[in-house]
Formats: structure tokens, sequence, C-alpha cells
């Protein structure tokens, strides 16, 4: 039987505290419950300002099978993501198991197990969150929204942690998008998949890197890049509002030429002026987003340059790096 290889990502940014004990728990499930795989576990690390870098050096100096990727700048997660999975030579990758493993790498020989019975795609399904009520029940609201108004059909509740064949990663590698929604691409491809249910579990090390406006921008991105359903909202909101707004003009004109004296339309007026503007000004930002979008994917930033890429053949160096500046 051949033996299959499985490539491993990890983004990191600033996770000094976290880093060897998921090379470490990755590196102990892989020898003790696939024996059969080799694997290598790639860290790219998103110009972290602690020892991050430094202990990835060490950790790849002690285990080829760990690389590491060190960028020029920060550049977000999922654009990390992205650029890692480029450098990925396994049979299967796991998009992401989070330095922290909020995400559990535990999952990892069950998630191989179905890959090897035949589906292409092995996502996990975060059914319990170790996480405040309240971002728990945006979480929820949001997933369930981009799958309603996107025209793919991306599983509720379910992020990058995900295995993908190599026909998935070939698929992804030929999208040159500036800002990718990893999940959603995943999901174009239509490829047999299959979910695991699992507890997304709270952070035992560190605090997130994610702030509340980084959630946004990333939610927001998701919702844009899948789904044309806001816009075609707003031209049928607009629509509508400006047929009830020309009926109301016409009934008041008719009330003004037929009653005695001209109604006392002032506090009608200010109302009517306030509403209309505010919804103009909503249907501007949403139109401002998709052309934020555009903007970003025609007018891009400088390349991103690794400053250092580490245990990686030079044959992978050299076929990915003219597509560097897609991440």
């Amino acid at each position: 039987m051949t033996r299959s290889r499985i490539s491993i990502l990890t983004p990191c940014y600033n996770e000094e505290k976290t880093v060897e004990i998921c090379a470490q728990t990755v590196c102990k499930i892989m020898e003790t419950e696939l024996p059969d795989c080799d694997y290598e576990h790639i860290f790219s690390d998103n110009a972290s300002s602690d020892r991050t870098a430094e202990l990835l050096r060490k950790l790849a100096a002690d285990d080829k099978r760990v690389k590491v990727i060190i960028n020029s700048r920060n550049v977000g997660p999922f654009r990390n993501m992205f650029h890692a999975l480029k450098y990925a030579t396994g049979d299967a990758v796991l998009i992401m198991i989070p330095a922290d493993m909020q995400d559990p790498p535990e999952l990892i020989p069950q998630f191989v197990k179905l890959w090897r019975d035949g589906y292409r795609i092995v996502y996990g399904v975060r059914t319990q969150r170790e996480e405040p009520f309240w971002l728990r029940t945006c979480r929820r609201f949001y997933y369930r929204l981009v799958k309603t108004m996107s025209g793919i059909n991306i599983p509720i509740d379910v992020g990058e942690f995900q295995l993908i064949d190599r026909a998935v990663v070939e698929s992804l590698k030929k999208v040159d998008d500036y800002y990718p929604y990893i999940r959603g691409l995943i999901a174009k491809t239509g490829m047999r998949s299959v979910g695991v249910p699992y507890t997304w579990r709270k952070r035992n090390h560190g605090i997130s890197k994610n702030s509340f406006i980084n959630l946004i921008d990333q939610a927001l991105n998701g919702i844009v890049s899948t789904s044309r359903a806001p816009m075609r909202i707003c031209i049928l909101l607009g629509f509508l509002l400006s047929g009830l707004s020309t009926l109301y003009a016409v009934v008041q004109l008719l009330w003004t030429l037929l009653s005695s004296g001209a109604p006392r339309g002032i506090p009608t007026l200010i109302v009517a002026q306030f509403f209309f503007n505010g919804i103009m000004l909503f249907f501007l930002g949403i139109l401002g987003e998709y052309v934020l979008a555009i903007h970003e994917q025609i007018r891009r930033g400088p390349p991103m340059i690794p400053l250092e890429m580490i245990n990686f053949d030079e044959g992978t160096k050299a076929t990915q790096s003219i597509r560097s500046d897609a991440a």
C-alpha cells in the first residue's frame, strides 16, 4: 500500500506560548495513530513581534517535517493560510490547525480515514462553542445568513478546519484572489464532502489576535465574495421605496388641490427626508463594500515576501515564488 502524505497548515501570529505545544501534539498524533502516513507541518508566521519565529526555527532544526514560512508583514489569517497552501505537497492538506488548538488535532485520524474512504473534502462542524453566548449567537446567525444568501452550498458552522484532497488544492491554487474566503472557495469546487461534529474549545494559552473589527471585516468579506444578494435586495428595496414615495407625493398633491387649505406637512417632510437619506446611506454602504472588494482585487499592495523558508526544497520554492503576490 502506498504511503499517504498529509500536509498540515498552522498560521500563527504572536503565538510563542502555543507553537511548541501544537507541533508536539501533532507529531504525537501522526506517529502513534497514523504511522502509515508521512506528514509535513507548515507553520506560516505573520511577522510576529514576539519569540514565535525564534521558536519555529528551533522546531524546524529539530524536526525536518516542521517547515516554516516567515512573512515580511502581517497579511491577516486568510491570506496567510492561502499563501501557505501553495507550498503544501501532501496528497491531502489540512487547511488549518490553529496554534492555540481550538480546533482539536485529535480529529486528524478521523479526517484521514474519511478521506481514504473517498471523500474529497472532510470538514469539521462546530456544533458546540466554548465562548461567550453573545459571540456564539452572532456566529451562528452569520453562518446561516451566508448560506442563505450565497449561491453555493456552504456548510453551516464550518471554518477552515478542513482536510481537502490534492485535486481540491490544485483547483484552489488556480484562484487569483487578493482576499480569499477559503471555506467558500472550497465549497465552490462541489467535490464530495462530509462533516465531522466537534466542540470548538476555548484558548488555554494567550489571547485571540482577532479583534472585533477584524471579525467584522472577515464577515463582510465572506458575504461579498460569495453572494450578489445584498445588491439585489438593495435594488428591489430601492424600486419599492421609490414607488411608495411617488404614491405618497401624488396623494399629497391631490389632498392639497381638493382640500380647502394646505395640509400641515412639514413634520411629514422632515421625517421622510431623514428616512430616505438613511436608506440611501445604507445602500451606498453596501455598494461601497463591493467597490472596495473590486478595488483591492485590482489595485494590490506590494507582493508578499517570505523572509525565510525553512526545510522547503528548492524546487518547491522556485515553483511557487512567482505566485507569492496572489496571497
